[in-house]
């Protein structure tokens, strides 16, 4: 499938930002079922300085530094990307869970040793008894770990509703815990929560998600954002992706930028200004199909 993906973000500030530094992660990452065609940043208003690497887990980063009194940036990414469909293994051919566990306990240089790094607690995700005890009932003795995580993934989304003002970046998952209501990102970070308690890998993903509207109903502009979720390591099946937001393994409707331990890794825009006072942001996403030219020679046959 190929997007077109515009995100659009605005900063209001109530008064001068005399210089600012941030860090972007808004360019899609590359690998086997991903490729970005095309990808343009604008930066309103220009930056003195830019510059883009890598970061430490392989996601693209854009670096820029703006000088000279402003009272808005406007950040407008623009991609076409195409995804190509995930072939998801079944349940019974991945390892059993305290083999992933045990895996990632070691000292040696397979791929559970990079792995391993996400099981560790990190700045957004506490490990504590109390989401080991409620991942518990999905991981009983030698269950295979992609049936765990599958039954993990539908427990989160029966039992917790998803409402965007019950929570901010900074809620602690406790409190999501207690009240069991979100959205993508807590949900995200409180199952990565449960499974690091348990000794199992697993790290955030911040990519898009093509929402579809009700039917007979045109799309609204802007109605798309930024969406997040979860990849837990499944041994040499490798990085599986889950999403406790809707219950689902993605497939070629998620668009994946970055990911990392926890949102702190790959938050879109990161910055620190000097001035400034108060100030608001307004974030508008499009993500839009695109047809390839294998698509329209199909539309052409039929």
């Amino acid at each position: 499938m190929r997007y077109q993906i515009t995100h659009h973000t605005t900063y209001t500030y109530g008064s001068d930002v005399s210089v600012s530094h941030h860090v972007a992660h808004l360019t899609p990452r590359e690998f086997p079922r991903q490729h970005c065609h095309e990808h343009q940043l604008r930066l309103t208003p220009a930056p003195a300085l830019t510059s883009s690497r890598d970061d430490y887990f392989g996601n693209p980063a854009t670096f820029f530094t703006l000088e000279g009194a402003h009272r808005e940036l406007v950040i407008t990414a623009r991609s076409v990307i195409d995804v190509a469909p995930t072939q998801h293994p079944a349940p019974e051919a991945t390892p059993p869970w305290e083999t992933i566990r045990d895996r990632c306990l070691g000292d040696s240089h397979e791929p559970a040793h990079e792995a391993g790094e996400y099981v560790f607690q990190s700045p957004f995700v506490p490990r504590r008894d109390e989401y080991a005890r409620y991942a518990a009932a999905c991981f009983p003795e030698r269950r295979r770990i992609l049936a765990g995580v599958i039954e993990l993934t539908g427990k989160i989304f029966h039992e917790f509703k998803f409402d965007p003002k019950a929570t901010t970046i900074a809620t602690p998952l406790e409190q999501v815990l207690k009240e069991r209501r979100g959205v993508c990102q807590d949900f995200a970070h409180f199952q990565i929560a449960c499974l690091r308690s348990l000794g199992l890998p697993a790290r955030y993903v911040s990519g898009y998600l093509e929402t579809l509207p009700p039917p007979g109903k045109p799309k609204l502009v802007g109605s798309d954002a930024s969406h997040a979720w979860v990849q837990v390591w499944c041994g040499d099946t490798g990085w599986i992706d889950v999403d406790p937001t809707n219950n689902l393994l993605p497939s070629d409707r998620h668009i994946t930028v970055a990911w990392g331990r926890d949102f702190s890794d790959v938050s879109p825009i990161r910055g620190v200004v000097v001035g400034g006072g108060k100030h608001t942001l307004a974030v508008a996403v499009d993500v839009m199909p695109l047809a390839t030219e294998a698509t329209q020679m199909q539309m052409q046959q039929q």
